[in-house]
């Protein structure tokens, strides 16, 4: 019986709005049943638990020294529109200010990801019932596309005067602007790039990349359900079947 309960509230999910989808969460039991289902407090809870842990592992390691510059899938390098301007300046000997250029990109990015976890948690803190059962049953990516529809704007104002002010700490806005000016003299297309905006879209979507991989693991790895209430959830027909 309430593993019917607990299907009809999910299908409902997809049909009928907020008010009557929390009053069939609020019906369910307040127990797990002999079937090892989670009731509705254990699904929200659980989901909490979860993001709380994988969205702090994320802003950790990236926030740590050579989080992004050691990392080969979110090492911020020079944007596409100024490879020319990198390719140059390499042929003719300044390297080595291109490279200090991506060494403080890097350190900004770093920086700036330990403001991200409190931003999550603020919006795991407002997230409903209605909304962990969605996330619960979507798919392998629905919590970080949920993150993201909370949290951009918010992480967005809170990297970029941390990134403005990090990229000057290590006169990374003095290399780049090195790089441009010394480019711009043989050039007859100057390039403006805005270097804070840049890196700041960077290091969010690297934010996100990470909070994505602890996700995926969460839900396929039972090994990384350390507690038994992301056992109970995680481990449920109801994260199983979407």
């Amino acid at each position: 019986m309430k593993r019917l309960l607990l299907s009809a509230a999910a299908a409902v999910l997809l049909f009928s709005g907020c008010e009557t989808t929390q009053q069939i969460l609020n019906g369910l039991p307040t127990t797990t049943g002999t079937t090892g289902q989670p009731n509705a407090w254990q699904i929200a809870s659980g989901l909490k638990e979860a993001l709380t842990i994988g969205t702090q592992n994320s802003a950790n390691r990236l926030s740590a020294a050579n989080g992004f510059f050691a990392n080969a899938a979110l090492k911020i390098l020079m944007p596409p529109e100024a490879l020319k301007v990198e390719s140059t300046l390499r042929n003719v000997g300044l390297g080595g200010v291109v490279d200090k250029a991506i060494l403080a990109m890097n350190r900004g990015a770093e920086e700036a990801a330990k403001s991200a976890a409190p931003i999550f948690v603020s919006a795991i803190q407002g997230m409903t019932i209605t909304d962990a059962v969605g996330i619960l049953r979507g798919g392998d990516s629905s919590a970080t596309m949920y993150f993201k529809g909370k949290t951009t704007s918010a992480l967005t104002n809170a990297f970029s005067p941390v990134i403005q002010q990090a990229l000057k700490n290590v006169d990374a806005t003095k290399y780049w602007e090195d790089v441009f000016t010394v480019y711009n003299r043989f050039s007859k297309t100057p390039v403006n790039t805005n270097l804070t905006a840049y890196v700041t879209e960077k290091a969010i979507s690297g934010i996100f990349h990470e909070v994505a991989q602890e996700e995926l693991k969460i839900r396929r790895d039972p090994a990384a359900r350390v507690t038994e209430l992301l056992k109970t959830v995680f481990g449920s027909s109801l994260a199983q079947n979407k």
